[in-house]
């Protein structure tokens, strides 16, 4: 379907944006419907109780989450079958001359790794000095560091790197007295400090690495799309080891190009923001993103941790677009190394998104940006609800083994009993439709690399590119139990009114030892145990159904020990196994990055000639606090947002 977008600004979207939600969020909910309404039937076959209606709506509500999914998949297979989207953002031919913008490309760190944040700056900023545009741009490294000997050591690294590449007056330094505000709060201020002497900012993870022409294509998209407010580049995980962050790598780098032209496909101008690898038109996010402080008190009110879904929403608010690039080159980050880690980090978003229900009833918004506040909650609440369904159909399965079938209603005066009745049909479609919409994405996936010659190779060829599939799919099996039930524990705590703590993220390949694979697992194993226990005793006929479930609590512990390693996931690499492109052919900007890594460090305690100046001349920009007036149903009628005009 070959169409082009109105301007961002206008009130009305053009017909194909319509018919592409309509159709999607359509099949969305037949599925969901379909599926709930065979779970239906084969309940009330045998007479409905309490117990079965409360999981009938959780399994609509639950299924509706992954039939969206699996929609948004198909769209992407669709799109990148075709070999484009006509309807996303493209800089004309006309706007490939020289760029008449400058752009900040800023990173934001917190008591980091030196060593890591030093290598990959200096891999982008030796990237960009190859375009012939590299004057348009200036490094800022932002630091929220609390520990002196860290914050002395980028001092250094930052004093070495402007010196090899001659680059005083180009890259900056500036450590924060007062980190007020966190991430969202760093970047606040250099907006309103430095963000009047630049155009655009493109902000970075200390993580996060890339490269000279993907900056320049988000800078050229800009400048042909004064409309829109924020371009989100798509992130490509690369450079972690360990098995647990090698089977993610394979995953995420294998479906999210697809995924991320299935999202871009419906969501168009209505995407949203992850906080990093994005670029961002400074004016307008400094007019309409200053964040308020959400009433009450932490977790659920206080600063907004997840900024970017909200700086996102209010971008859209003020009239401004924000798209999702789904350009598989050029943009990289660093994933946890194990699960634990992967858990902590997935502690502080789930506070953070969770946090976006006090942002649903603010005024303006735009209906799909309500839709992406909602899906990131539900990115966490989803995990209670699956539990909650797994253990109601458990307690039902437990109390028909208790009380066996009731062959005569009390009351009635039948003289035939009334038979227990079982429809294998729907059970089996039901299962075939469940089994699709969960697995059919990662296959069409496959399919994608499979006819791409290049991502073919890079995957490591046919054969081997199905055996990561498979291997990738029985680790994601066995692995989901144990992080269901961190979900669950993030989001009954930060309901209870624990608030999570601002700690640096573990990075580099850690493995984890016996001892705190136990300690963070005992109840994963315990709840395992006892669940197992009851179901083979009391409903044995049902254990097989739970054995996926029940077999990823109980090896949790070993399965957190083993995906640790290191070693094991250089051993599959030796073999082609879970390989990504990026390994089988390593990206200039990687391939320095390891380099860099790897080069034997200087003695890096001497004193040092400080390059001058250290931070520019202040450009300040008014960045004021936009209001959350509470939601009426005249603003639901406004669906659009509104236009706003800034000089």
């Amino acid at each position: 379907m070959d169409a082009t977008l109105v301007s961002a600004g206008s009130s009305q979207r053009s017909g194909i944006t319509r018919l592409r939600r309509t159709i999607l969020l359509g099949l969305t909910v037949l599925t969901a419907g379909a599926a709930t309404g065979m779970m239906w039937n084969i309940l009330a076959a045998n007479g409905l109780n309490d117990l079965d209606r409360a999981g009938l709506v959780l399994f609509f509500v639950l299924f509706l989450w992954i039939a969206l999914s699996f929609w948004t998949a198909v769209a992407g297979f669709v799109v990148r079958l075709r070999g484009r989207d006509p309807a996303q953002l493209t800089a004309p031919v006309a706007n490939c001359g020289p760029l008449r913008s400058r752009t900040a490309v800023v990173m934001p760190i917190y008591n980091e790794d030196t060593a890591r944040v030093a290598a990959g700056l200096e891999s982008i900023w030796s990237s960009i000095q190859r375009l012939p545009e590299s004057s348009a741009f200036d490094l800022f490294i932002l630091s929220d560091t609390r520990d002196t000997a860290i914050g002395a050591a980028e001092e250094r690294a930052w004093a070495e790197l402007v010196t090899r590449h001659d680059a005083g007056g180009r890259i900056f330094y500036r450590r924060r007295s007062e980190n007020r505000g966190r991430k969202a709060g760093n970047i606040a201020d250099f907006v309103t400090t430095w963000g009047g002497a630049y155009d655009y900012a493109i902000v970075l993870d200390a993580d996060s690495i890339m490269s000279g022409e993907a900056l320049r294509e988000l800078v050229r998209l800009m400048e042909a799309h004064p409309r829109v407010g924020i371009i989100q580049a798509l992130p490509l995980p690369a450079g972690r080891e360990t098995l647990f962050a090698r089977l993610l790598q394979f995953a995420t780098r294998l479906s999210s190009p697809m995924l991320a032209s299935g999202l871009a496909y419906w969501q168009l101008g209505e995407s949203n923001y992850w906080g990093h690898n994005a670029i961002l038109r400074l004016r307008a996010f400094a007019a309409f993103c200053g964040l308020p402080r959400l009433p009450g008190s932490a977790p659920l009110g206080g600063d907004i941790l997840s900024h970017d879904f909200a700086e996102a929403a209010f971008m859209r608010r003020a009239g401004f677009e924000v798209w999702l690039l789904p350009i598989d080159r050029g943009s990289w980050e660093e994933i946890p190394s194990n699960v634990i880690d992967y858990a902590a980090r997935d502690r502080r978003w789930a506070q953070g998104n969770i946090q976006h229900l006090g942002l649903l009833r603010a005024r303006g918004m735009h209906w799909l940006s309500r839709v992406n506040l909602v899906s990131g909650v539900l990115a966490y609440v989803a995990s209670p609800l699956w539990l909650l369904e797994l253990v109601l159909s458990s307690s039902v399965i437990i109390l028909q083994a208790l009380h066996g079938h009731q062959y005569f209603v009390p009351g009635s005066h039948g003289l035939f009993p009334s038979w227990p009745h079982y429809h294998d049909g729907e059970i089996a479609a039901l299962l075939s439709l469940t089994g699709v919409v969960l697995f059919l994405p990662k296959v069409l996936a496959a399919v994608l690399a499979l006819l791409d010659p290049a991502l073919r190779r890079g995957f490591g060829g046919a054969l081997r590119l199905g055996a990561s599939v498979l291997l990738e799919q029985i680790f994601s099996v066995l692995l989901a139990p144990a992080m269901m039930l961190f979900h669950t524990a993030f989001v009954i705590t930060t309901f209870a009114g624990r608030s999570v703590g601002w700690h640096a993220q573990e990075r580099g390949d850690r493995g984890v030892g016996l001892r705190e694979a136990l300690r963070r697992h005992a109840w994963h194993l315990s709840i395992g145990v006892i669940w197992g226990v009851l179901i083979l005793k009391l409903a044995p006929r049902y254990t097989g159904w739970l054995t996926p479930v029940l077999l990823g609590m109980v090896l949790s512990v070993p399965l957190t020990m083993l995906t640790s390693s290191a070693s094991v996931g250089r051993w599959l690499r030796r073999r082609r196994l879970l390989l990504t492109p990026e390994e089988a052919d390593p990206p200039a900007e990687l391939a320095e990055l390891r380099r860099r890594l790897e080069r034997p460090a200087g003695s890096g305690g001497g004193p040092h000639e400080e390059p001058a100046p250290r931070v520019p001349a202040r450009a300040p920009l008014e960045m004021p606090t936009q209001p959350l007036r509470c939601w009426s149903v005249r603003d639901a009628l406004n669906l659009n947002g509104r236009r706003t005009e800034i000089s």
